[in-house]
């Protein structure tokens, strides 16, 4: 396992350009409040609608915004929500999905239901319904997104979990009297780990795309925040006379589900994780 995540310098081409367009629109998001020329907030009436000039390089939106400032700040909301969201889900389907196959029996068909019953109720749906109850801050958001991706990734990792069970390191460690928490996190984890990296990478894109998509429905970040999802929201009715309100974000997050998705395909070559074993879910 070492080895092979020591062989990631020698990943694809796509592999490196994902990473790249991840790196880019983290920094820019990161230095958001340097880079940006203008209060991406800050209104101007007389100004509204203009297009683009040397004073506003991509025009500004029907309050007089500028476009540019508030596509860099843009980022910062979905990035911070999907990081919390893709991290929570992750860890938490990871242990689950761990102590389904390592038990097996009953333990594993109560857990199996479980995910199973989450699962059938739409996540876009299941998260408006939670929004709409508790409200849309970032500790509802991140555990309402958590919750819904969690069945998927327990799923995974228990059917990558279950082959390493089988393993004789495994069972001399069972015979050694070890303690079940212990096993997992020695022998089973660390040779899961791929597959867990790839699931990362491929969960963040879309939970990337679903934090943009409540905030176009209006269930995500309030205005006059600057958000992706709601700036297309709000600049899709001037999209003939203010393009670029609406292009600009649509290009950011573009790039970052790319680059994610090209991540995440690439990972899971280089590591030999293929879509049928990860499972599209």
């Amino acid at each position: 396992m070492i080895t092979r995540l020591r062989g990631l310098g020698q990943v694809t081409t796509g592999t490196k350009i994902g990473l790249i367009f991840v790196g880019f629109t983290v920094l820019v998001a990161l230095l958001a409040p340097w880079l940006a020329p203008y209060d991406p907030v800050a209104t101007d009436a007389d100004n509204a609608l203009a297009g683009a000039s040397w004073s506003h390089w991509l025009g500004t939106d029907q309050y007089g915004r500028d476009i540019l400032s508030r596509t860099i700040e843009g980022g910062r909301f979905a990035l911070l929500v999907s990081l919390l969201a893709t991290t929570t889900a992750v860890v938490v389907g990871t242990l689950i999905g761990a102590v389904a196959a390592y038990y097996g029996r009953w333990v594993d068909g109560a857990i199996t239901r479980v995910l199973d019953a989450v699962l059938a109720v739409p996540s876009v749906l299941a998260l408006l319904l939670i929004v709409s109850v508790f409200g849309n801050s970032v500790p509802v958001l991140v555990i309402a997104i958590a919750v819904v991706y969690v069945p998927a990734v327990a799923r995974v990792v228990r059917g990558a979990a279950r082959p390493v069970l089988a393993s004789g390191y495994v069972t001399a460690a069972k015979a050694r009297g070890e303690r079940s928490l212990p096993i997992i996190g020695r022998e089973v984890l660390p040779n899961i780990l791929d597959t867990v990296l790839v699931e990362f990478a491929m969960r963040a894109s879309w939970v990337v795309l679903l934090v943009s998509t409540l905030s176009f429905l209006g269930f995500g970040v309030n205005p006059p925040t600057p958000d992706w999802g709601l700036m297309i929201q709000e600049n899709r009715t001037a999209l003939t006379v203010a393009p670029a309100g609406t292009i600009a974000p649509i290009v950011a997050l573009s790039l970052l589900v790319v680059g994610l998705n090209l991540a995440a395909d690439g990972l899971g070559k280089h590591f030999g994780v293929d879509r049928a074993r990860r499972g599209v879910l």
